[in-house]
């Protein structure tokens, strides 16, 4: 299974797709720009940075009401980001899909993290406040999208103030103040550690998520219109050459998809999930031994990672192997017993082998344990479809 990566709360497949920073240092790492070539796809239009990252008149006209009363301060400010922080459906945050510009996630707060985050710094400046993103450094996470299995990234947004004036005096040295802003409940609880990206990088996730998820519907022609654009928006991010390999993988251009994969891994050699999708396709290649010495390090690296068990356990579901697949599960629930996604997966294997009373007890588990609303509401409903079963 291919795995993307995507960056949804900001910007994978397994196959895995990426979803997603930039250092004022600059990377020694050369780029051919040749390997993003390839006329066989029919290029699309795409999102121009302007389109992405613009405000329309109604909301500049609405923002100008809402401080009609003068220069807006910080604290003004934090209360409008706290308004879409709350009326942002947490549920969405790792809905991959959403991948929305920032007019089109002022009016539509059901987006992804990366969109909200892009509303919000577009908000900053036109208020005429300092904005940074800032990449999370979050555990690996999957999410499950399609049959795909997708790695998920994150961001937040540091909001500041500018020095400015005061009776025509300009205030030095003074530390501005600041607030972040973070769409994700999880990352706001924990303190994962950060690194600044810039503008450029964010541009290339949104065209990066956009891609992934063309491949995802099997638009292969706005994929690499939306790939291709990301790599060009920003050469040095690995997140998108890795995805662009995984297009050609699918699409049959195996030696292609190789360069891509190599490029990836020459800008972060430590990209886990471009690494993964380079053993599939030695697999595919005729290369099995060069595969498995990857996947060998790669399982070490991650056996302690709840998230990766649970994505193991549903291909183990998929290929019918419902005993490995059920240890899978209670590997991933004795390394963290407060994640929903492993009961839920135990609810499904005892149904496949249906057993329908163990199934209804892990089931109520995943729903006792979920946070966040679209899940209760699926596990809600299958919950009483199986005690509607169970009753006939």
């Amino acid at each position: 299974m291919p795995i993307f990566r995507q960056t949804l709360c900001l910007a994978a497949l397994l196959s895995a797709l990426t979803l997603t920073g930039c250092n004022s240092t600059q990377s020694s790492v050369s780029i051919d720009q040749s390997i993003a070539l390839n006329s066989t796809f029919k290029r699309i239009a795409v999102e121009s940075e302007h389109d992405v990252f613009q405000l329309d008149s109604k909301i500049t006209s609405q923002l100008t009401l809402f401080f009609k009363s003068g220069t807006p301060q910080l604290e003004q400010t934090k209360a409008l980001m706290q308004f879409l922080v709350d009326n942002g459906e947490s549920s969405l945050a790792y809905q991959s899909d959403a991948n929305l510009t920032a007019s089109q996630a002022y009016y539509n707060l059901n987006a992804n993290c990366l969109s909200l985050s892009i509303l919000a710094y577009s908000l900053a400046e036109h208020l005429g406040f300092n904005a940074q993103f800032q990449r999370v450094h979050i555990p690996e996470y999957w999410d499950q999208s399609r049959g795909y299995s997708l790695l998920t990234g994150h961001v937040n947004l540091v909001v500041s103030e500018t020095n400015r004036s005061v009776e025509n005096s300009h205030i030095l040295y003074t530390r501005p103040k600041s607030i972040v802003i973070d769409f994700d409940p999880n990352s706001r609880r924990q303190a994962f550690s950060t690194s600044n990206i810039s503008k450029q990088r964010i541009l290339a996730m949104f065209y990066s998520n956009k891609g992934a998820m063309a491949l995802v519907n099997g638009d292969h022609d706005k994929a690499y219109s939306y790939l291709s654009a990301s790599v060009n928006a920003d050469p040095e991010y690995s997140g998108a050459w890795g995805n662009l390999g995984i297009l050609y993988r699918v699409a049959g251009f195996h030696q292609q998809a190789e360069q891509a994969y190599e490029q990836a891994l020459a800008l972060n050699p430590e990209n886990n999930n471009v690494l993964g999708n380079l053993a599939v396709l030695y697999k595919l290649t005729d290369r099995s031994d060069e595969g498995e010495k990857i996947i060998a390090r790669l399982e070490e690296k991650r056996k302690n990672n709840p998230y990766y068990l649970i994505v193991k356990g549903n291909e183990a579901i998929n290929a019918q192997q419902y005993s490995e697949a059920l240890s899978f599960f209670r590997r991933a629930k004795k390394l963290d017993h407060n994640l929903h996604d492993s009961y839920f997966g135990m609810a499904k294997v005892y149904y496949l082998r249906d057993d329908l009373e163990r199934a209804k007890h892990y089931l109520s588990k995943a729903y006792e344990l979920s946070e966040f609303d679209h899940d209760r509401h699926r596990y809600q409903g299958k919950l009483q479809w199986l005690q509607a079963v169970a009753k006939n």
